[in-house]
């Protein structure tokens, strides 16, 4: 079989297309696969401009060529004049899709569908590379995607939305995500962590077919900004605070006993020297070495340690089977809190008095998981997603390039991959 029969059943080009040759470029290690159309291809074409069915051929378009798969691993591409057609119904001229064109111009749909593969697993440029080609060109065909996909996205059935904030790049450079936490996707990621990022996920809620009365949970930070932007937009939407965060400034609170109470005693100094991470784990997540570090820490009266048994007490309301189980075991918790720190007179405790104070100002947002079951697990796990975007967008300023990879990683797009 002669290799332009062979391209042409592996191209799938049917009666209106056929390979008229295949060369081989020696000097560029590069296969030139050239295509052209046959008469058949006109009783196929419809008008594009008003759908007659009367279109003949015209002239053809200069040369262009699309980068294919490769061939026993050397480049190929696939190298065609267009055709252009004339409609006799309007007399309007136009240049006839190559079936084989991708989203971006110059790929074929092959190549993108390889491309796009490597790009959800692995950096952009580290894609260009194993593929031969510039990440420019690979950011084309991936925002080109994206773009279609995103935009016809379906949000009616969304009613319980998170939000959290990521952090770009160094300083005060911020975009607001917001998730589905039902369907557990990224819905949108906008610049900025105002209140104003909240207008705009309403405006885009009702282009996807979304309404913000139809919003019922929306699980966030305790950001003032956020609260007051879901009072402005979602006004049927009940605050919920996720247990992520709500632990986070607890763990915060911790740290600063330990900091306080190292400055304060010379003593307890020596004993909390490089013991950190200890306390922002979970015993369960002590290396060896920790888990030894605890050991010969435990006996000691340590206000660090106290505060440290605090931390997972409340790690333990959340595993309240109720609403009333859980609003007694936080109340008794502030309870508590509150009344160590009174009786040390150091004011070492401090920190995490202010913590109980914070959490008994922000309890009915943090029993809002109880109350109609909303779990926030995708929204917890962000942290992860975020780190592993900036990784695959890394060398690009512009922040939509990390929002692309956001919603191509995590969106739920349905990309065709042909």
């Amino acid at each position: 079989m002669i290799p332009e029969k062979v391209f042409h059943q592996i191209l799938g080009l049917g009666e209106t297309w056929r390979v008229s040759r295949v060369d081989y470029v020696e000097k560029e290690s590069k296969v030139l696969i050239r295509v052209e159309d046959t008469p058949a291809l006109w009783a196929t074409e419809s008008c594009p401009h008003c759908a007659a069915k009367s279109v003949g051929g015209y002239d053809h378009a200069p040369e262009r060529s699309w980068r294919h798969l490769n061939v026993c691993q050397l480049e190929s591409e696939i190298v065609c004049s267009l055709p252009r057609g004339q409609c006799k119904e309007c007399r309007k001229v136009y240049t006839v899709r190559a079936p084989w064109e991708g989203r971006s111009r110059g790929l074929t749909q092959e190549f993108e569908a390889f491309a796009l593969t490597l790009m959800r697993e692995m950096p952009v440029s580290k894609a260009g590379e194993i593929l031969g080609e510039t990440d420019q060109k690979l950011w084309r065909a991936l925002f080109a995607h994206v773009d279609a996909a995103w935009k016809d996205l379906s949000w009616e059935n969304v009613v319980w939305v998170g939000a959290d904030e990521m952090n770009r790049k160094k300083g005060h450079n911020y975009l607001t995500v917001f998730v589905d936490l039902q369907a557990r996707r990224v819905l949108l990621a906008v610049e900025g962590k105002d209140s104003g990022t909240w207008e705009r996920f309403a405006e885009q809620l009702l282009k996807h077919n979304g309404h913000p009365k139809a919003i019922t949970q929306i699980a966030i930070d305790m950001s003032p900004a956020y609260q007051k932007g879901v009072r402005e937009n979602f006004g049927n939407a009940q605050i919920v605070f996720d247990k992520f965060h709500v632990v986070s400034q607890v763990v915060q609170a911790v740290e600063e006993v330990r900091r306080k109470e190292a400055r304060q005693d010379a003593q307890a100094r020596e004993q909390l020297e490089r013991t950190s991470w200890l306390w922002r784990k979970n015993p369960e997540s002590w290396t060896a070495g920790e888990q030894e570090r605890w050991t010969q820490l435990r006996d000691k009266p340590l206000v660090t340690g106290l505060a440290y048994a605090m931390r997972l007490e409340l790690q333990k309301a959340y595993a309240s089977g109720t609403l009333g189980q859980a609003r007694s075991r936080f109340q008794s918790w502030c309870r508590w809190v509150r009344t160590e720190a009174e009786t040390l007179t150091s004011g070492l405790l401090e920190p995490m008095r202010k913590a109980a104070d914070m959490v008994e100002r922000h309890l009915e947002g943090i029993l809002g998981h109880w109350k109609q079951g909303l779990t926030t697990a995708f929204l917890e796990g962000l942290n992860s997603l975020f780190s592993a975007t900036k990784r695959k967008a890394r060398g690009y300023r512009s922040s939509e390039y990390q929002i692309a990879m956001l919603y191509f990683v995590a969106g739920k797009l349905e990309i065709p991959y042909y």
